[in-house]
């Protein structure tokens, strides 16, 4: 039975998350009833993460097993053209066939995020449902600064969800840059880690944009991470400013050291 490894990209806007839900539509169940209009075989898709509703990706990986061996080429473009008759907002950008001990989830070394804030007077038009709107500038060198008391391996436990059903609220968080985007008034927050708590991500944009208004200080930020306590944290952010932006896998490295070892040679 093949595996395929399946590269994702969704707007957000209106589904109820990744998750396969009974009574809501969700990414992961339009995907699998594009496969089953494909090919006729009923599968369960696994992600390499379960974004909530609202929350885009540029680059979710996900892994399914299929009966049939098919050319991973038109995995994709069968699974496109029946994603697109049903009006869905998402699209494979790649398919590739995998060893059986692929996991999307397990196997994956290290999760990007990126949450975008657009700062101008003006609501949001194009962006709206795509970025979150500040009507007011934020001092994004403050954000910065205190985003580096949150980075390494801390207990998380102010900055998680109530309903995270992690057993640990520990994590390593490799990256937390906050930065100007290319884009007149982007502020872009990146998070890299192996893994992250439920709101986790959201919760820190909620908190730093309070530096950025000048509400908090970083000293604010750390005493709210040492408090381990949900009630010591700012605002959640809303979900439509986070993006899934991709996964990495040490399969990953592995290839890119071959294709430089190819060159090398070919020099």
């Amino acid at each position: 039975m093949p595996r395929y490894r399946l590269d994702i990209e969704y707007d957000g806007t209106g589904y109820a998350g990744w998750q396969r839900q009974d009574d809501n539509p969700s990414v992961q169940q339009a995907i699998e009833t594009a496969i089953l209009g494909f090919c006729g075989e009923t599968v369960s898709l696994r992600g390499a993460g379960r974004t909530d509703a609202g929350v885009h990706a540029t680059g979710q990986v996900a892994h399914v097993d299929l009966e049939k061996a098919w050319p991973a080429d038109t995995v994709r473009d069968a699974v496109n053209a029946h994603l697109q008759m049903a009006r869905e907002r998402i699209v494979i950008l790649a398919a590739q066939e995998v060893p059986a001990d692929f996991d999307a989830r397990f196997s994956a070394t290290r999760r990007h995020y990126v949450y975008r804030i657009i700062c101008r007077r003006a609501p949001l038009v194009l962006e709206k449902n795509r970025a979150l709107w500040s009507p007011r500038q934020l001092d994004v060198e403050a954000m910065h600064a205190a985003a580096q008391r949150l980075v390494g391996r801390h207990d998380f436990t102010t900055f998680r969800s109530v309903q995270c059903q992690a057993k640990s609220p520990v994590r390593s968080l490799d990256r937390l840059d906050v930065v100007r985007g290319a884009q007149e008034g982007l502020v872009e927050i990146h998070a890299t880690a192996r893994s992250f708590l439920h709101n986790q991500i959201r919760s820190f944009a909620g908190t730093l944009r309070l530096v950025g208004e000048g509400k908090w200080s970083a000293d604010d930020v750390e005493a709210a991470l040492q408090a381990r306590s949900r009630k010591a944290c700012g605002p959640v952010a809303a979900p439509e400013g986070l993006y899934f932006l991709r996964v990495d896998y040490e399969s990953d490295s592995e290839v890119a050291r071959e294709h430089e070892k190819d060159g090398l040679e070919a020099d």
